[in-house]
């Protein structure tokens, strides 16, 4: 039976370390005869690269070795793994180092290795490149127009991919037919995530097995050990240990497949030494990925009693000079699929065009596609509310899908996937009475009289979440062969400690306090008694990783099922000595 430490308020357990400065971050890693890296950046944001001499940094005192892309030719460029909507054919994705082109500002050129940090950054500036600037464009829409520069060859029009979902012909037609029809021209503006704690990654190379291990800022160290082994190295994923210490914040950015972490580890190789590489603020803000970044026209009809009958979408996508891992599933199957949101509307046709321009990488960040696609619908809710001169509240309220119709299909817009539960009206009913929205509406109307301007604004949420097994990812275009699984082994010891080791891999959320207290929870055992164990491929069992709010909702089933395994067996040994049937026996 579950003790009453879950759901109790507890201190996290891994504060001490991580306030006293106990906890190890990548950039407090220190091996034995380490170099350090540092990687020129083109200041262009679309240029070709003529060439590069490197003769004068690699005479820098210090310096140990100049590359440049040329030096890595062989090497793939990195993989992208969401092709959703036809991507195949025009993915265009960063190499190790850009060898003839730069499509954005930020791209890695060069790298220096050094002694220390310091000399390694002060002979980036005595390389000298010889760029021809190329016309740049930086706005989504206008990339695709007649006479954009154009950054690929391989996607004419700059366009990425030309997606789309729901039923054209029958929202165009409800459309027609709508008592009202609103329009709006939305930008969602480009975000940068800024986490606690650049990226930053260290690799050191066992030539007497061929092994490597590297530290790296990262949401996700099992699916970088495959990316990195079976995408770009060509080895098998037994040959890279992939750690993942302390991770100063997320935000989705450490998902991804940078370039510089196959670069640090074919650097160790190459030098025979262990490499760090650790980015500058600077840096993250160019060479990590951004988020959001869409131009949006919509289009939204309604009945006179604020009925949403209609809602007709079209975005340009902005996803930068190349694509980041799985930027295409971010504006396709995680934004165009949620433009339903919490309401029922019968007919929703959305049509997204991903774009290449001279930006840097746009991929998940904080909610992915969901917030973008709430931006959207809560405009058009509020669109038709002032068009009507109805109470947005009320217009929400008309069009929430009702508690009675769930299993919901909206608009067949998600492809089979369907809204399982919900009681919006109650929520929304509950929030305005706690935050005393009737008071504060006569409130507002007084001080407009008085020449004062109060304002309330509404926002209803509901979101693809929580990623587990799933047929139907696949068939999203989600293709890095992710089963989504997550997995954990929950061992009793010898004496009396519990042992959970786990493949979710957390950047500041307190997994670890969480997966203890269900583990003591539901074994009986003190809190401090278990362990939670994570972040290294080596000892921990293969995990999709943390993002999509997913660590406790799978990662926690899979503690869970292996606890009630301990339970199961330990039935059967206590039957055992007490000679009674084990169907009997309760824990």
């Amino acid at each position: 039976m579950a003790t009453q430490i879950i759901g109790s308020s507890i201190k996290r357990r891994e504060d001490p370390r991580l306030i006293t400065g106990e906890a190890k971050y990548i950039d407090d890693i220190q091996l034995p005869g380490m170099l350090h890296a540092a990687i020129l950046r083109s200041p262009h944001a679309h240029a070709k690269i003529k060439s590069i001499n490197t003769a004068r940094a690699k005479q820098h005192p210090g310096v140990v070795a100049v590359f440049t892309g040329q030096d890595f030719k062989d090497v793939p460029a990195l993989p992208c793994a969401w092709q959703a909507g036809g991507v195949k054919n025009n993915a265009n994705t960063p190499r190790i180092l850009e060898m003839d082109k730069v499509t954005f500002t930020g791209a890695g050129v060069a790298v220096v290795v050094a002694e220390d940090r310091y000399t390694a950054e002060d002979a980036l500036n005595l390389i000298d490149v010889d760029y021809e600037p190329l016309p740049a464009v930086v706005d989504a829409e206008k990339a695709t127009q007649p006479g954009a520069p154009q950054i690929h060859d391989n996607a004419p029009n700059n366009i990425v991919m030309d997606w789309s979902c729901g039923d054209k012909a029958a929202t165009e037609q409800a459309l027609a037919g709508a008592d009202v029809v609103v329009k709006q021209h939305l930008i969602n503006q480009r975000l940068i995530p800024t986490a606690m704690e650049p990226r930053g990654a260290v690799s050191q190379y066992f030539p007497g097995t061929e092994e490597w291990t590297i530290w790296l800022t990262s949401q996700a160290p099992h699916v970088h050990r495959l990316l990195l082994a079976a995408f770009v190295l060509g080895v098998p994923e037994n040959k890279i240990r992939a750690i993942a210490p302390q991770v100063g914040g997320g935000f989705g950015s450490k998902i991804f497949l940078y370039p510089e972490y196959p670069l640090v580890m074919l650097l160790a190789r190459k030098l025979g030494r262990a490499v760090k590489w650790m980015e500058t603020r600077r840096e993250n803000y160019v060479a990590t990925t951004h988020g959001r970044d869409h131009i949006t026209d919509i289009e939204v009809g309604a009945k006179r009693d604020g009925t949403i009958t209609a809602l007709q979408v079209k975005t340009y996508a902005n996803l930068g000079g190349v694509l980041s891992t799985i930027a295409p599933g971010i504006p396709t199957t995680l934004y165009g699929r949620m433009l339903s949101g919490a309401y029922k509307i019968p007919h929703i046709y959305a049509n997204v065009i991903g774009v290449y321009t001279n930006t840097g990488m746009v991929d998940a960040y904080r909610g992915a596609g969901r917030p973008e696609a709430t931006y959207v619908v809560e405009r058009a809710m509020d669109l038709v509310a002032r068009e009507l001169n109805m109470d947005p509240a009320e217009v929400r309220r008309k069009n929430f899908v009702p508690p009675n119709e769930f299993l919901y299909d909206p608009a067949g817009i998600l492809a089979g996937l369907k809204y399982d539960s919900g009681n919006y009206e109650g929520t929304l009913n509950k929030a305005l009475e706690m935050a005393g929205y009737k008071d504060f509406r006569k409130e507002q109307e007084q001080a407009r009289k008085q020449g004062r301007y109060l304002g309330v604004g509404l926002s209803s949420y509901v979101e693809i979440c929580g990623v587990a097994p799933s047929a139907w990812i696949g068939l999203a275009g989600q293709g890095w062969g992710a089963g989504l699984w997550e997995s954990a082994n929950v061992r009793m010891h010898l004496t009396g400690k519990v042992v959970a080791t786990v493949g979710s891999s957390p950047h500041g959320q307190g997994h670890e306090t969480t997966m203890a207290q269900l583990v003591a929870g539901e074994l009986g055992v003190p809190f401090d008694d278990v362990i939670v164990q994570y972040n290294d491929t080596l000892g921990t069992p293969f995990g999709y990783g943390t993002y999509g709010s997913r660590s406790a909702a799978v990662g926690g089933v899979a503690v869970h099922r292996s606890v009630q395994r301990i339970i199961e067996k330990a039935k059967r040994l206590g039957a055992h000595m007490l000679e009674a049937n084990p169907e009997d026996m309760v824990y």
